[in-house]
């Protein structure tokens, strides 16, 4: 009986600290998150009043690696990456210094043009600010990991204004196929607080509840699992050119100030050639896919494309709002199909895109049900856990750590990061027949 009583007691203790504790992640983390979202809206209201905004990019581009190679290197890529690496490999310690040079760095990426989320920052922000309110206070390793997560959960959660979602994300997107039961409850209370914080201070958020949802019958099922299908080969072309890139960014050998100016350079000339509807964040053209107006069909194509651009070569900014993008374009192409529907099917494979790019199947769906109403969920977790397991063992988050195979048929070892199991991977492809027509184009434009 004594040591009953002294379980429960030890528990209590732990709830109410851990309530404390996300309750203030959440606090730091949604103010955190309402200034760079102000200061991002600022910059963007003020680069859209110039005529060709977009021929600031070279520079945005300079300006953007020289702060992070000389201020702070962990600011580097779309942000959440480097959180899930600094949990895995250092308990969650991230540098003070981050905070200011991710913030500026993503600031002008994407107020001049460069194709990226604001997610990742605001998350790697938020995480910074709590690996440090971790160590001023001499938090334990376990603590500090813990506190870390919550600044994930809060951070997708403020910007998005997905509470729920968010606390998923954030102990979802570690682990393939594993969520963090432990850190359950901060998680969701950081994401819940973080949210109101957020909103309190003046951010407003994206909703777009469906007007028509179809009634379940056979024939709408089998779509949706093909849309599924359809939405995890679309995660697979955005990672697998997220992976291209990199390659090519670091096979070229030149400063990475000059790579950084030329790849602007290059997304000028694309864009004098497309569109400016596939620079910075898209909002536009992600309201009009959900609104039922079909972009052009290859629309999602050239948002792949400038996003692996942007990141690849020294743009800072997140991944998530590109896949908004990607993934409504792309379901409103599979949507104009005809008796399936555009709208329906651009909400879909908004959600089933983050499922299968990122690994998190169950956040995806919940977010289905924050942005567009309970009526979809049904469909968008069926079409969100098809893309999952299409997208096999890839991910835009490389150092996820892999808790369970795809498929008892593959031969894959979990507790390795995805880096390593793609990378097994690529080499297998290598031998196939289409890797054979790759190694051969590679030989031709001299990319090894």
């Amino acid at each position: 009986m004594k040591r009953k009583v002294m379980e429960q007691s030890v528990l209590l203790v732990s709830i109410v600290k851990w309530i404390v504790l996300a309750s203030c992640t959440g606090i730091l983390v949604g103010a955190s998150t309402a200034v760079f979202l102000k200061l991002l809206n600022g910059g963007i209201w003020l680069t859209s009043r110039l005529p060709y905004f977009f021929l600031l990019m070279p520079f945005a581009f300079l300006a953007s690696t020289l702060l992070v190679k000389y201020l702070a290197p962990d600011a580097r890529g779309h942000g959440t990456e480097k959180i899930i690496e600094a949990v895995h490999r250092r308990s969650g310690k991230i540098k003070l210094a981050v905070v200011p040079v991710k913030l500026l760095a993503t600031v002008v990426t994407i107020a001049c043009g460069g194709s990226a989320g604001k997610e990742g920052p605001a998350a790697q922000i938020g995480a910074a600010l709590c690996s440090g309110f971790a160590d001023l206070f001499r938090f334990d390793n376990k603590d500090r990991k813990k506190l870390v997560i919550c600044g994930i959960s809060a951070g997708f959660a403020t910007v998005f204004g997905t509470p729920i979602a968010g606390a998923i994300f954030g102990v979802e997107v570690l682990y393939v196929g594993g969520l963090l039961y432990d850190v359950l409850l901060p998680s969701f209370i950081a994401g819940m607080v973080g949210y109101h914080v957020s909103s309190l201070m003046g951010t407003t958020y994206f909703h777009h509840p469906l007007s028509f949802v179809p009634s379940f019958t056979s024939l709408f099922f089998l779509k949706v699992c093909l849309g599924g299908i359809f939405f995890g080969l679309c995660s697979i072309l955005l990672i697998e050119s997220l992976t291209y890139f990199g390659k090519i960014a670091r096979a070229i050998k030149v400063r990475e100030e000059w790579k950084a100016f030329a790849a602007g350079v290059v997304l000028i000339l694309l864009t004098l050639v497309f569109s400016t509807q596939y620079l910075g964040l898209g909002l536009d053209t992600i309201e009009q896919a959900l609104q039922g107006h079909n972009p052009p069909w290859y629309a999602f194509i050239l948002k792949v494309i400038f996003t692996s651009i942007t990141l690849g070569f020294g743009g800072s900014g997140g991944i998530i709002t590109p896949i908004f993008f990607v993934g409504s374009t792309a379901g409103n192409l599979f949507g104009q199909i005809p008796g399936f529907g555009s709208a329906i099917f651009a909400a879909i494979g908004m959600v089933s895109l983050i499922a299968g790019a990122a690994n998190t199947p169950i956040a995806a769906s919940i977010m289905a049900v924050e942005f567009f109403g309970p009526q979809v969920a049904p469909f968008a977790a069926v079409s969100c856990v098809i893309s999952f397991l299409m997208t096999g063992h890839r991910s835009v988050y490389p150092s996820q750590i892999l808790s369970m195979s795809k498929s008892s048929s593959l031969s894959v070892e979990p507790g390795k990061e995805m880096r390593q199991i793609d990378g097994v991977q690529y080499e297998e492809r290598e031998k196939s027949l289409t890797g054979i027509i790759l190694k051969g184009i590679r030989k031709i434009t001299g990319n090894r």
